[in-house]
């Protein structure tokens, strides 16, 4: 079977264009693949044979207290302090400004002593209202799912195992409403930690810290269950404890982060897409790869099947990827097109025709996972340097400044800019809740304080304004005149080799779902079971049917 050599440009022609891919519809319709930020964590725990333990248990029979779980790699180890509450109901939130929860927890760079599980024990339950130091990695809080956490803790008391089906239907017992890291509240800058191989990739230590956190979720039901039932309480059952994931609630606050970090969106999405289209130019099927696929299948339709929505617009996806996954297995069970120059190429067309995005989306992870020798190794190209992309060449002529506009953003140049549609929204941080927040142009008030998201806006104003100067002035004379398109500019040169940097979308615009925009993002982290609570925040899960890290004990 042919494979072209790594960095060559054999795979271009199978390369999606970014005018397709980074159109708001298909981001909100990605799914997590194996290139997921979670799945490279995993990957590495098991190839490098980490070892996880708990070397601290001391939480009491009201379920409050502390607990460490470390875990040690082949050069370092790293170790999750949690602490248990005993939180009242009416205090429960999964507000970002709620002040209590259920459990907190802050992952430590190394192992705590003694004295750093006290200092961490004052600040870390405070989280916001408290400080952590630059040898933590990040923070991060959870609360329970109240009805499915109660039904497990009084099954396993009374010696009986939960019902399967209650845990299919929520998937987690505990969910997170923060995680937090790089620099926040005083945790360790990302560029301090950025060297290390286990966390080089995007959100590693983040993806570390929820992981360790779910078998916290596990451990701690079990403790209660003994405390009410004693010596009769049973352990949960392994494959049911693997079938338990993470929640979280995310809403707004992780929109503008796609926006404002262009060369990362681009490293992500390019990354995938080289991945899709090495598989796409394979000229043969490769042995077990089709023996892979269709479990893989096997696996998507049991997710679809178990996966639920109440959003309109989610509902009519479900239904619709339920739909294209059994004319996938359709036409695989016909060979996959062994005939053809390039069967999985073939297989991608057939989708494009006849499936829906959804389809579609699903289709791209289920062609990545039984390629990982082909695709695994792009993970290491998902991470940016922003720092050296972020400083603004003003030498750069007006004329080549147009050229650009034109070339890279032309998308935005043909909206049309007179139809109140197309601005009727504005983002803005709440003083209230300090949230981001879409405001309504035409109803209320706050436009002033505008943040600048609107991109498409930006770049049809910086165009326009561009127009009437000379062609061989440096931009650094337009920007003295009009430091208003600084950040334009930048974007614009940013852009430059990094097709995948914008979301080709209007921000602003009336019919804009910004639950695209989390989906998108959350699909890169790994997350499973996207529900929309609104079209402006959403529960997913995360690590559901991965290995428990209590299966790594050393």
């Amino acid at each position: 079977m042919s494979r072209a050599d790594v960095g060559s440009d054999a795979f271009a022609t199978f390369r999606r264009p970014a005018g397709e891919v980074m159109r708001l519809a298909r981001m909100g319709s990605a799914h997590p693949t194996r290139l997921s930020f979670l799945r490279q964590l995993l990957r590495r725990a098991e190839t490098e044979g980490w070892r996880i333990d708990r070397p601290v248990w001391d939480i009491d029979g009201r379920g409050v207290g502390r607990a460490t779980y470390r875990v040690r790699g082949p050069e370092r180890s790293y170790t999750l302090a949690a602490f248990a509450h005993d939180l009242p109901d009416h205090m429960r939130s999964d507000r970002v400004i709620a002040t209590a929860w259920d459990a907190t927890f802050a992952l430590v760079d190394g192992e705590p002593t003694p004295a750093d599980l006290d200092r961490l024990a004052a600040n870390v339950p405070l989280q916001e209202a408290g400080r952590i130091g630059p040898g933590e990695l990040c923070l991060l809080r959870a609360n329970r799912s109240v009805r499915l956490f109660d039904h497990v803790v009084a099954r396993l008391a009374a010696g009986r195992q939960p019902d399967p089906a209650a845990l299919a239907e929520v998937g987690y017992l505990m969910r997170t409403t923060a995680v937090y890291g790089s620099g926040k509240f005083g945790a360790a800058d990302r560029a301090a930690v950025a060297g290390r191989p286990e966390l080089a990739a995007p959100f590693q230590a983040e993806m570390l810290s929820v992981w360790l956190a779910r078998a916290f979720t596990v451990d701690i039901v079990e403790h209660l269950a003994r405390a009410r039932g004693g010596d009769r309480a049973a352990r949960l059952d392994p494959a049911l404890a693997r079938g338990l994931g993470v929640g979280n609630s995310t809403g707004l606050g992780m929109a503008p982060f796609l926006i404002r970090h262009p060369v990362l969106l681009n490293n992500w999405m390019a990354a995938r897409e080289e991945a899709l289209a090495r598989v796409r130019a394979q000229t043969g099927v490769a042995e077990g790869a089709a023996e892979g696929f269709f479990r893989a299948l096997l696996a998507a339709k049991a997710n679809a099947a178990d996966w639920d929505s109440a959003h309109p617009v989610q509902a009519g996806k479900l239904a619709a990827l339920r739909a294209d996954l059994e004319t996938i297995g359709g036409w695989a069970a016909d060979g996959l097109d062994r005939g053809a120059a390039h069967p999985w190429d073939a297989l991608w067309r057939r989708a494009e025709a006849d499936l829906s995005l959804e389809g579609q989306e699903a289709l791209l992870a289920l062609m990545l996972e039984p390629h990982g020798d082909l695709v695994d190794g792009l993970g290491c190209c998902m991470a940016a340097d922003e720092a050296a992309a972020f400083p603004l060449d003003g030498r750069m002529r007006c004329d080549a400044a147009r050229t650009a506009l034109a070339d890279r953003y032309g998308w935005a140049l043909d909206i049309d800019w007179d139809d109140p549609a197309e601005l009727a929204r504005f983002w803005y941080v709440s003083e209230e809740k300090l949230e981001p927040r879409l405001g309504r142009r035409a109803e209320e008030a706050g436009a002033e304080r505008e943040l600048p998201l609107g991109i498409a806006r930006a770049a049809a104003d910086c165009h326009a304004a561009l127009a009437d100067w000379p062609g061989a002035e440096p931009v650094a004379a337009f920007l003295l005149a009009h430091p208003e398109h600084r950040q334009m500019l930048r974007r614009v040169q940013m852009s430059a080799g990094r097709p995948y940097a914008e979301i080709r979308d209007n921000l602003l615009s009336a019919s804009m779902l910004p639950i695209d925009i989390l989906r998108c993002k959350l699909a890169f982290f790994g997350a499973t079971r996207f529900d929309p609570r609104s079209d402006l925040w959403v529960r997913i899960s995360l690590f559901q049917g991965a290995p428990d890290p209590r299966e790594f004990r050393g």
